[in-house]
C-alpha cells in the first residue's frame, strides 16, 4: 500500500470503514475548477473530492484521485466548480408563508403592528411544517447546506430538516410575551429547555440551541435563566443583539447600557453565541465580541430593508470576529438567496467606507462558507473542503455564455454568479440535488400547501386593509 494511503487509514481513524482498503469511497465529485476554502490548498484546476461515510476523505488533482480511488458513484464536473456548500447563519424559516406581507416598514412597526399579530392568529404546527419546507427546498436550490432557524415550533423544524437533508442549528424561541402556542416566559422557556435537553446530540445534522428572542423582549432575568440553561448543557444560543436604534434606544433607557455591553454583562458573551445583526456596537464592543469568541451574523438585505443601519463588518473582521452572512426571514427580505446577499455585503460595504477595497470577493466568499462556520461555532465540521470535514458541498454551473469570459474565479462567483447556477448540492455525503431537482422535496405537493396556507393570510390582509380605509 503506497504511505500515502497508509497515513490517510491512520489519520482518519473512525472514518476508515472497518475491512475497507482506503481507496474504497462511496462517492467522488469532480469540478473543473474546486474552491476549497481551506486557505492551505485554496484553488483546484481540475479537481476531485472523495467522500466515504458522508465525510471528506481526500481533496486532489483528478488524475491522481482515479489512480487512487475507486467509488460506487460518481458525479461529473464538466463546467462546473465544487466548493463548500453555503451557511445561512440567521433566518427564521416558516416566515417564508409571510414573504411580501408588508413592506418598507421600520422594525418596530413591522413587527408590533403586522409581524406578531399576524403570528399570533396564524402560526400552528402545520403553518410551519409547510413554511420550514419552503424554505428549505429554496436553501436546497440556492446552494446553502447549512442554516440556523429561529422560529416557533422547533421539533417541526428539525422534523422537516430531518427529512429534507439539510443541516441546521434549530434554536428555540422564547420571549416575557405571548406567542404562537405558549402564555408567555414561563411556559416558552420551559420548552425551550425541554427540546434542547431532547435533541442535543441526538442527530448528526441537526443541532438545538436556545434562542431569547432580544433585550427588548426579555428581560435581564430571563436572559440569565437561559445563560444559566445553556452552561448546564452546554448549548448553543442565537438572538437578536445590537439589531437597530430601537433596540438600543430601548436597553439605554431601561438599563443605562448599549445591548452589547447588556449582554455581555448578563454572561451571554461566555457562552457559544451567535448574534445575528450587530449593527449598533462601537470599538470596544467590537474588541470584546472578538475576545470572547462570539459569532456575528451580517444580514445585509434586511438590515437595509428595515433601515436598520449599516453592520460595522469590516473593523469586525479587522479585529478577529467571526462573521457570518444571513438572510433573515422571508418576511423581511423577502428571499432565502444566500448569493444575493454575499453580492451585498461585498457591495455594500464598499459604499460605507469609501473604499472600493473593502470586503473583497474572497473575503465575503469566506463569511459564507468558512467564516460563516466559526460564527456558528461549527469550525472544523463544515465550510472547507478538507480531509474530515463534513460532505456538505455544491456544484455550480460555470458553463453557460452568461459566464463568459472568466478570469478570477472568486471574483467571479460574487460579482456574477446567482442561485440559478447552481446545480448539485450534497450534504453529508448525500445528493439532495442534482441537475436543479431537488430529491428530497416533492416540489407539487409543498406548492399545494403553500397555495392552501397562503390564501387564509391574503383574505386576513385585506380584511384589515378594508378595515383601515
Amino acid at each position: 500500500m503506497h504511505f500515502r494511503r497508509m497515513l490517510l487509514l491512520g489519520l482518519l481513524g473512525p472514518f476508515a470503514a472497518c475491512g475497507a482498503s482506503a481507496d474504497q469511497a462511496d462517492v467522488i465529485v469532480y469540478g473543473d475548477y474546486v474552491l476549497t476554502m481551506d486557505e492551505a490548498q485554496p484553488e483546484l484546476r481540475g479537481g476531485a473530492v472523495v467522500v466515504r461515510d458522508g465525510v471528506i476523505v481526500d481533496v486532489g488533482p483528478r488524475d491522481r484521485i482515479d489512480a487512487e480511488w475507486q467509488a460506487k458513484s460518481t458525479i461529473a464536473g464538466a463546467g462546473r466548480v465544487l466548493m463548500p456548500g453555503l451557511i445561512n447563519g440567521h433566518t427564521h424559516s416558516a416566515m417564508t408563508l409571510f414573504r411580501g406581507m408588508v413592506d418598507d416598514l421600520d422594525l418596530m412597526t413591522w413587527l408590533n403592528q403586522y409581524v406578531f399579530p399576524m403570528e399570533a392568529r396564524f402560526v400552528t404546527p402545520e403553518f410551519v411544517r409547510v413554511g420550514a419546507e419552503l424554505a428549505c427546498w429554496e436553501m436546497i436550490r440556492g446552494g446553502t447546506t447549512t442554516f440556523v432557524d429561529m422560529y416557533f415550533y422547533p421539533d417541526e423544524i428539525a422534523a422537516v430538516v430531518d427529512r429534507c437533508g439539510l443541516r441546521a442549528v434549530v434554536a428555540a424561541p422564547h420571549i416575557d410575551y405571548p406567542s404562537p402556542g405558549f402564555s408567555g416566559w414561563d411556559d416558552s422557556f420551559a420548552a425551550a429547555d425541554d427540546f434542547v435537553q431532547r435533541w442535543q446530540g441526538k442527530h448528526p445534522r441537526i443541532t438545538p440551541a436556545f434562542a431569547p428572542h432580544a433585550p427588548y423582549t426579555v428581560s435581564a432575568e430571563h436572559l440569565q435563566a437561559t445563560v444559566a440553561r445553556a452552561t448546564e448543557l452546554n448549548a448553543l444560543v442565537s438572538m437578536h443583539l445590537a439589531e437597530a436604534p430601537a433596540e438600543s434606544d430601548y436597553v439605554q433607557e431601561k438599563y443605562a447600557t448599549s445591548p452589547v455591553r447588556h449582554a455581555a454583562g448578563l454572561g451571554l458573551y461566555g457562552l457559544p453565541l451567535i448574534a445575528a445583526h450587530m449593527v449598533q456596537l462601537d470599538d470596544e464592543e467590537i474588541a470584546l465580541t472578538a475576545s470572547s469568541g462570539v459569532g456575528a451574523i451580517h444580514n445585509p438585505t434586511s438590515n437595509m430593508k428595515l433601515g436598520a443601519g449599516i453592520s460595522p463588518v469590516t473593523a469586525m473582521l479587522a479585529a478577529g470576529v467571526n462573521v457570518g452572512l444571513g438572510t433573515d426571514g422571508a418576511a423581511s427580505n423577502n428571499d432565502l438567496d444566500l448569493w444575493e446577499e454575499l453580492r451585498m455585503a461585498a457591495l455594500l460595504h464598499k459604499v460605507a467606507t469609501s473604499d472600493p477595497t473593502a470586503l473583497p470577493a474572497g473575503q465575503a466568499l469566506a463569511m459564507a462558507t468558512r467564516l460563516g462556520a466559526a460564527a456558528i461555532h461549527k469550525e472544523g465540521e463544515i465550510g472547507q473542503l478538507k480531509v474530515g470535514m463534513q460532505a456538505d458541498m455544491i456544484q455550480l454551473d460555470i458553463g453557460q455564455t452568461h459566464h463568459m469570459p472568466l478570469y478570477d474565479m472568486q471574483s467571479h462567483l460574487v460579482y456574477v454568479l446567482d442561485s440559478h447556477d447552481v446545480q448539485t448540492s450534497m450534504v453529508a455525503g448525500k445528493v439532495l440535488m442534482q441537475g436543479r431537482q431537488v430529491l428530497t422535496i416533492d416540489e407539487g405537493a409543498l406548492r399545494s400547501k403553500v397555495t392552501d396556507a397562503s390564501s387564509r393570510i391574503r383574505a386576513a390582509l385585506l380584511t384589515q386593509q378594508e378595515k383601515e380605509s
